[in-house]
């Protein structure tokens, strides 16, 4: 959930890793800080609590000269959020500097235990341990002493750390939290995430769990824990840099809804095959007679992805005649479960690395399951673990709160649908409607987001409104779920979503003039009820702002505003009303003044439990 950056090369390091945090600021952005190192070992030590721009405000006057440095965004678990907590983080004779993302479970013994030798802490970190072993072990080589202090450490790590007396290189380990070199020319890099390396980097070499790296400027040495020499292949890095500019817009959010009629197009780009009224997934081929023969389908995942699999299990249940569940991963991995090579486990993740999702997964491949990946970041731990998969092409998403890449899951599930189903009974004239509107989809995302004025005037009529409900059904349902969830991430305005069948099971006991319901009515199977449910929230004074149907002028009657959709088939309204409930959660937050790209609290990829 934190940010990593390390550079060596020829270069001054200052600038590198400034610009690298500010690419990495959407992961953590509680506090930040760096260590740079020149060739007679003086070190420059920097920290400030908040965004990177108090950091950057602090060294004014510039860096001092130096060709190895690293850098950290924080997102805080151990401690409050200080400049002391601030990483990085030093031993007592502040020789060694460390940044670390994850969480290291035994941190309180191991703190014990150095302070019964002497050692003076000065954060409440977990990080600040590692410092202190490194200084209890090292006897002159600085990879053996990374490698003896991390069979020490319980729980997950990805580490850059420096010496004062070793100015030529960098050391990089992982276990469980994403860590990447990149090779440039006469410079080395590493990060915990591809995009901070966009533009001094060539080629990227991937770290493995338990793998150690040294870096210098002129390459790196791979290894493992147990120094077992790893030699791996470099890929070419193809991140475009102009695609994590803002351009017009004044949030990346924004832009980022207004993006999603081209995300949609790239993730259907060469994937639909009309004459057989069918699916093309190179990345199922491999899978396809265990997909066809498959007696359970489970999806596991969290968050805004955990809706996306809630959608998915009514569409695969509809389609391919498997039985389905959609599980949250944090529960599934500590939960007995029965598995066999005839189960599936689908994981949904946008970053790839999502800790309770790779757990799950890793989980289900200990049973014997299949396990299948839907994941936005070629090359991530999910992606490469998994026996098979598809990626999103959504491209990158900087904004927090998930808006295009939720929806490239909604296509891609429905797509897979598609295909799994085709192989399982699903007829050509059930499957042919359901492709010929995915191909439709994109122009009429483009009339929902011709709406954007009118979302806009909604919002902030309601956006005064400390608590909202949020109710549909079916394919709906999941929808509201993360409606509500966009209000609560960049508003905090308090919302919560049910089923709207639910809501005289107790949520109904809410409702007054005080307090709006988002309800979701398009003219599909379930539209007559969700209308009765609609007259109960009225019945008691309720405000409703509807989602419809274009040309149901009989909403108006039952909600204060209606908000209209392109008709089209039951299960891809969800991409429709997705939009709308982006644009209503981004448009309370900006009246509100709210910090959209940054909510509070939250960081972008969750690495840790």
């Amino acid at each position: 959930m934190c940010g990593i950056v390390a550079y060596i090369g020829e270069k001054q390091a200052g600038p590198i890793l400034l610009e690298g945090l500010k690419r990495l600021e959407y992961r953590g952005y509680d506090s930040s800080g760096l260590a740079l190192l020149n060739a007679s070992a003086a070190t420059y030590l920097e920290k400030a609590v908040g965004q990177i721009a108090r950091l950057e405000k602090k060294i004014d006057n510039g860096f001092p000269e130096s060709h190895c440095g690293i850098a950290h965004t924080r997102w805080a678990t151990h401690g409050g959020v200080t400049e002391p907590n601030a990483h990085p983080h030093c031993d007592c004779r502040r020789e060694i500097f460390v940044v670390h993302n994850g969480i290291i479970e035994n941190f309180a013994v191991l703190k014990k235990k150095l302070q019964q030798s002497g050692h003076q802490f000065t954060s409440e970190t977990d990080t600040e341990v590692i410092a202190h072993l490194l200084e209890e072990v090292y006897q002159g080589d600085l990879l053996r002493a990374v490698q003896e202090v991390l069979r020490f450490l319980q729980g997950t790590y990805g580490l850059a750390i420096l010496h004062g007396k070793h100015p030529q290189e960098i050391i990089i380990a992982r276990r469980g939290s994403p860590m990447v070199i990149g090779k440039g020319q006469s410079q080395c890099l590493a990060a915990s995430d591809p995009h901070a390396l966009v533009g001094e980097a060539e080629e990227l070499v991937y770290l493995e769990d338990n793998e150690v790296a040294r870096i210098t400027a002129s390459g790196c040495e791979l290894v493992t824990i147990e120094n077992v020499p790893v030699n791996r292949l470099s890929e070419k890095l193809h991140l475009d840099p102009t695609a994590v500019e803002k351009n017009h817009f004044p949030h990346y959010m924004l832009k980022e809804i207004f993006e999603q009629p081209r995300v949609v197009e790239d993730t259907l780009r060469g994937r639909i095959n009309q004459a057989a009224a069918s699916a093309k997934l190179g990345g199922l081929e491999s899978v396809r007679d265990r997909l066809q023969k498959a007696r359970q389908l489970i999806f596991v995942s969290c968050g805004t992805s955990y809706h996306a699999s809630l959608f998915g299990k009514y569409l695969f249940s509809e389609l391919t005649n498997i039985p389905v569940e959609a599980e949250l991963a944090s529960e599934f991995r500590y939960r007995r479960v029965w598995l066999d090579p005839e189960s599936v486990v689908l994981t949904l993740s946008q970053s790839g690395e999502t800790a309770d999702s790779l757990a799950a997964l890793r989980l289900a491949k200990e049973q014997g399951a299949l396990t299948l990946g839907v994941v936005n970041v070629v090359s991530s731990t999910i992606a490469r673990e998994t026996d098979a998969g598809v990626y999103m092409h959504a491209g990158p998403e900087i904004g927090v709160a998930s808006t295009k890449a939720f929806l490239s899951q909604l296509t891609l599930l429905l797509l897979m649908a598609v295909y799994v189903g085709r192989r399982r009974g699903l007829s050509s004239d059930d499957a042919g409607p359901i492709l010929r509107e995915l191909e439709a989809m994109p122009e009429k995302i483009r009339q929902v987001l011709s709406l954007a004025d009118q979302i806009k005037d909604v919002a902030e009529r309601y956006a005064r409104y400390d608590h909202f409900l949020y109710v549909g059904r079916q394919y709906q349902y999941p929808i509201a779920l993360e409606g509500a969830l966009k209000l609560k991430e960049i508003s905090y305005i308090h919302a919560e979503a049910y089923a709207a069948g639910e809501m005289k099971h107790g949520s109904i006991a809410l409702i007054d003039p005080n307090f709006p319901t988002v309800a979701l009515a398009p003219r599909d199977r379930v539209y007559a009820k969700s209308l009765s449910n609609i007259e109960e929230i009225r019945a008691r004074n309720g405000p409703v702002i509807a989602v419809g149907t274009e040309g149901d002028e009989g909403l108006q009657r039952l909600a204060e505003e209606v908000i209209y959709v392109p008709a089209t088939e039951d299960p891809l309204y969800a991409l429709l009303t997705t939009v709308v409930l982006q644009l209503f959660a981004y448009y309370c937050a900006a009246h509100r003044g709210c910090e959209i790209d940054k909510p509070r609290n939250l960081a972008k990829s969750v690495t840790v439990e």
